[in-house]
């Protein structure tokens, strides 16, 4: 199917980097994979790089989830898991780059799968991907405003040691992080930008806020302890599969790739821009996040006071064993839970565009409610079921915070099960030659979409090394997904256990179910949105 359009989206204001010629490239560029512009463009390449790089928050992450990798892996585990997630993810953001580039909507995987499945399962594919993007999300805003309700205990507990942290208070707290990322998304959203912009630099100088008196003040283990200790905490048959158990704390630090993604319709010249921040982002992060691993693991003289620091989070009685100051490790500490706050304004703002690109293409029950955006272009209704959901699964917190970790750990082996699926396809069409050079089109014929010529965006890697690439992330995202599920011990308790294969193959099978009840009459994939000549 080959097919011309026209643009039909008003006037232009002719203003700053939204000017008329810049404008009416954005309007081309999501014109051509069927498309109109209705979200706002008001990100650049700064703002949306600062967005990427604090939701993935790699060292903020690794050292929220520390005890992963030590318990299952130990200090020269904790290294090489991370040198290994690290080219994993560098591998499978420059695959994720090459599709947004091809198709820079707000809907991500589920269109990209569309657009390169085989017919005959192209809807139920796409419509099973943009499921597990959206639990995969709202897990993801779950769990950062999970991780800093209790680092705020955890400082409590840091100067107060008698006190008694109640998984009640943990909720209200949470809720709290909730109304936080709410604010920024709904009262202020316009200046979203400018605050991502903000919170790059204060990812990067807190950073150095911490890593410079760790470093001057602790004592430190030799180069021989960090580098060649492995331990296998969880009983596994063999030290390779604690290895790669322990590894998926380094995953979940790299978890929410695809966050720009989901920002592509209010990113200006995204073809472009997206491509370059998330590979940017990757190399910033795990730059960071390998600098923070090595300097944490060098000053952890005690590993059993660390592992057992009843504020819950090692890095905090680390920071404390190095500086002897509580106040000191106090500062340093709090430095982590106010990214991370940061960092959850992002999940909720790239989970609402997910939940609102969906229902767009009637995804979603509701899909004509969700689909409304303001007079501001903000998808508020969109935003409000996200928060509501997140909300309800605070409740599980008061029932037991066992469950809820297994609900967080959804993140993972939903988001990368995205990943994988859109990934293999590509590599498919890429291998078969389905893909044509970005120039073989004219500007005003739609690719891209179902039943459309698949072409090349500005940004790929060309020839055997792009194949290789894309060959070696779904390698990687298969291990990922595959490792997700296990345990942290070899017989756990149910206390213990794993369940977000429940929740994963729940998720798949009731949108299953609804599908092929109800969900194949209206779900057509991505829908064209543009008038045909």
């Amino acid at each position: 199917m080959t097919a011309e359009f026209e643009l039909t989206n008003g006037p232009l204001d002719g203003k700053g980097p939204g000017n008329s010629t810049s404008r009416v490239h954005d309007q081309e560029e999501l014109g051509r994979v069927g498309k109109k512009e209705i979200l706002k463009r008001r990100f650049g390449f700064l703002s949306i790089l600062g967005f990427s790089c604090t939701i993935l928050a790699t060292w903020e992450g690794l050292l929220s989830t520390f005890t992963v990798p030590l318990e299952n892996g130990g200090s020269a585990g904790t290294v090489y898991g991370f040198i290994v997630v690290w080219a994993g993810t560098i591998s499978t953001l420059t695959t994720l780059a090459e599709m947004v580039s091809m198709a820079p909507t707000s809907g991500g995987q589920y269109h990209w799968v569309s657009m390169m499945s085989p017919k005959r399962c192209q809807k139920y594919l796409s419509y099973l991907t943009g499921w597990l993007i959206v639990i995969g999300w709202l897990s993801a805003f779950v769990s950062t405003a999970f991780l800093v309700a209790t680092q705020i205990q955890g400082l409590i507990i840091l100067n107060h040691p008698t006190f008694d942290a109640t998984q009640w208070q943990a909720v209200l707290l949470y809720w709290a992080t909730i109304a936080f990322a709410v604010f920024f998304n709904i009262v202020i959203s316009t200046h979203l930008p400018k605050v991502e912009s903000f919170v790059l630099i204060l990812h990067i100088i807190g950073f150095f806020a911490i890593i410079i008196p760790l470093v001057c003040l602790g004592e430190k283990n030799s180069t021989h302890e960090v580098f060649t200790t492995f331990t296998n905490d969880g009983g596994f048959s063999s030290m390779g599969v604690s290895f790669l158990v322990g590894m998926m704390g380094s995953m979940f630090a790299f978890t929410g790739a695809d966050a720009a993604v989901h920002m592509s319709e209010e990113i200006h010249n995204a073809a472009r821009v997206v491509p370059q921040s998330i590979i940017a982002s990757a190399f910033v992060n795990g730059a960071l996040g390998f600098g923070m691993i090595l300097s944490t693991l060098y000053t952890m003289t005690n590993f059993e006071e660390a592992i057992d620091s009843p504020t819950g989070y090692p890095f905090m009685q680390i920071f404390y064993m190095a500086t002897g100051s509580k106040a000191g490790s106090t500062v340093m500490s709090a430095i982590v839970p106010i990214i991370s706050a940061a960092g959850a304004v992002g999940s909720l703002a790239s989970s609402s565009r997910m939940v609102w690109s969906f229902s767009r293409d009637r995804g979603l029950p509701g899909w004509r409610f969700f689909s409304q955006v303001n007079s501001q272009a903000i998808p508020r209704y969109s935003i409000l079921v996200v928060t509501v959901f997140a909300i309800l699964l605070g409740l599980i917190i008061l029932g037991s915070e066992a469950v809820l970790n297994d609900v967080i750990s959804l993140c993972v082996s939903a988001l990368y099960s995205s990943y994988f699926i859109s990934a293999s396809l590509l590599l498919w069409k890429r291998c078969a030659g389905g893909i044509r050079p970005a120039g073989d089109h004219p500007i005003d014929v739609i690719v891209n979409t179902p039943g459309a010529p698949l072409a090349w965006g500005p940004f790929y890697v060309p020839g055997l090394l792009g194949i290789a690439v894309n060959a070696f992330s779904v390698a990687y995202l298969f291990i990922g997904v595959f490792f997700s599920f296990w345990p942290d011990v070899v017989d756990p308790t149910i206390n213990t256990m794993n369940w977000a294969v429940v929740g994963t193959a729940g998720t798949c099978c009731i949108s299953s179910i609804y599908y092929f009840v109800w969900g194949h009459r209206i779900y057509t994939g991505p829908i064209v949105e543009i008038e045909m000549n």
